[in-house]
């Protein structure tokens, strides 16, 4: 009697912890008009010394709309290394990122 009570308690104890199987998804968003026009009247900081690459201001998408992000100086990950930029095309907004020469 005492086994089957053990087994008993053990099973039940094991299904407590055990997750739902069933899931229910939905997507929303993930289209974003185009952003609005780079600002390019903006101040440039001094060259802060050799190693360093400009990376131009550039808006990305936010929770509900593009944000600002203005440039800065920034020293490349490798050697060779150039920024290309973000970019938008075709509904899709594509980050930058650093590439190779």
């Amino acid at each position: 009697m005492k086994k089957k009570l053990i087994a008993l308690l053990f099973l039940a104890g094991t299904s407590v912890f055990a997750g739902p199987r069933f899931f229910v998804g939905f997507g929303v968003g993930g289209y974003y008009p185009a952003p609005p026009r780079p600002v390019y009247s903006y101040y440039r900081p001094a060259y802060p010394g050799p190693g360093y690459a400009w990376v131009d201001g550039y808006y990305y998408p936010g929770p509900s709309r593009y944000l600002w992000r203005p440039g800065y100086w920034a020293r490349p990950p490798y050697a060779g290394a150039f920024w290309v930029g973000p970019r938008w095309h075709g509904g899709r907004y594509y980050g930058g990122y650093w590439r190779r020469r």
